[in-house]
């Protein structure tokens, strides 16, 4: 058993589709919930078919689990549990006689049957077909009453009993105090508690939970959840990280068609404006576009002539203009792109690798980090990159040298 504050750990269980449900916890202060492993499709996304916060439903169960331990609750549960079982009982003794008359049958058939001449075929067949059916309902009463006398409620042992008579009177005092522990609590519950099968309707905010206790007893809660508080709208931060690399080459009219171009969108679920990228820059302290102080040398032309140039396809030209590893040139906003051929670009595409430039297999391994994080440094200029364009190997190479490995160590 855990350590952990849901308390339902391992008595939890979906009441959707069966599952165990799982624990987990959120926010700085740890607050438990449970979720179903099972998954439904919603609007094209994997959900958890199940997934509530735990401290209502935990408070629920112990607050119905104190109320069972009053003196009162405790001899009405004993009762409960007694008429459960002389209930029992008294089906099993309808089943056994079931099995008696079942029995009577089939010898009474196995009687008449050699008691007829062999000689006279055609009713020996018939007792013989009789006597075989009487057989069988003879097996399936058998078979009913051993499954019966298996589903006997299970009865609490005297040494349980004494031990949650003894808790009764101060469990309150028990359960809030600060020596007892989130463990104690859990194995406190597991002495009455079987399972606890909850039920989430998200579209009225409500849960319904069953509670099963030791004796084959149910309680049935209703409860209301609160309305989920919406988190502070937030922009994503591959976003973000994509503005920064933006800003240093485009205005914000510029900027805010690329991120419309690849499909991003506002905090609030809207396509970007010049507005909104300026608020969201000031905002994230990004400095703005500005013009350099001399005129960019280098000859302005369309990705397809930059691709034939470069000895590339212009789908590579696309690619690195989306995650901004070079920088392009629109006349307006939404008309098509143009790439300025400077020393610096053209120096990114290699026919062979420079010395100390490695796969990117080799530079995440030498660096110890995923492909993700090796092509975010490049980005940002942490690291140097050069597509190698010719030869059995094309692709990236990756500058590593031993001060670099640095950057890493977290």
């Amino acid at each position: 058993m855990r350590e952990g504050a849901a308390l339902l750990q391992g008595l939890a269980t979906c009441g959707k589709c069966g599952r165990r449900l799982h624990t987990h916890y959120t926010g700085r202060n740890a607050v438990p919930g449970y979720h179903c492993a099972g998954q439904d499709i919603v609007s094209r996304r994997d959900v958890y078919c199940l997934n509530v916060g735990g401290v209502q439903i935990d408070q629920a169960v112990v607050e119905a689990f104190l109320k069972a331990l009053t003196p009162a609750a405790l001899e009405a549960t004993q009762l409960a549990i007694q008429q459960v079982e002389a209930d029992h009982d008294a089906a099993l003794s309808q089943w056994r006689l079931a099995v008696e008359r079942a029995g009577y049958e089939a010898e009474r058939a196995e009687r008449q049957y050699r008691a007829v001449e062999p000689e006279n075929r055609l009713v020996a067949r018939g007792l013989e077909t009789e006597w075989e059916k009487r057989l069988r309902d003879l097996a399936a009463a058998k078979a009913g009453l051993e499954r019966r006398e298996r589903q006997r409620p299970r009865l609490l042992s005297e040494e349980e009993k004494k031990k949650i008579r003894s808790l009764s009177s101060d469990l309150h005092k028990v359960w809030t105090a600060p020596t007892t522990t989130d463990r104690d609590r859990k194995e406190l519950l597991r002495t009455l508690l079987e399972e606890v099968i909850i039920t989430v309707n998200r579209s009225e905010r409500c849960a319904h939970m069953t509670l099963r206790w030791k004796g084959s007893a149910l309680t049935e809660i209703d409860l209301s959840l609160p309305r989920m508080k919406p988190h502070g709208l937030h922009t994503d931060e591959d976003t973000i990280s994509l503005l920064r690399r933006l800003a240093v080459h485009y205005p914000d009219d510029v900027i805010a068609g690329i991120l419309n171009r690849q499909g991003r969108k506002t905090a609030s679920g809207e396509r970007f404006t010049a507005n909104q990228v300026g608020s969201l820059r000031r905002y994230r302290n990004i400095p703005r576009y500005e013009p350099p102080a001399t005129p960019p040398t280098g000859e302005v032309v369309p990705i397809r002539t930059a691709a034939e140039i470069l000895g590339i396809y212009p789908s590579t030209i696309h690619r690195w203009l989306n995650d901004g590893f070079i920088a392009g040139e629109q006349v307006t906003s939404g008309a098509p792109w143009q790439i300025r051929l400077t020393d610096e670009l053209r120096a990114r595409f290699v026919e062979q690798t420079p010395p100390g430039y490695l796969p990117m297999v080799d530079a995440t391994q030498k660096l110890g980090v995923s492909r993700q994080t090796v092509l975010q440094r490049v980005k940002r200029g942490d690291l140097e990159a050069v597509l190698v364009t010719r030869g059995r190997r094309k692709g990236l190479r990756i500058k590593v040298v031993d001060s670099e490995l640095g950057l890493f160590q977290e």
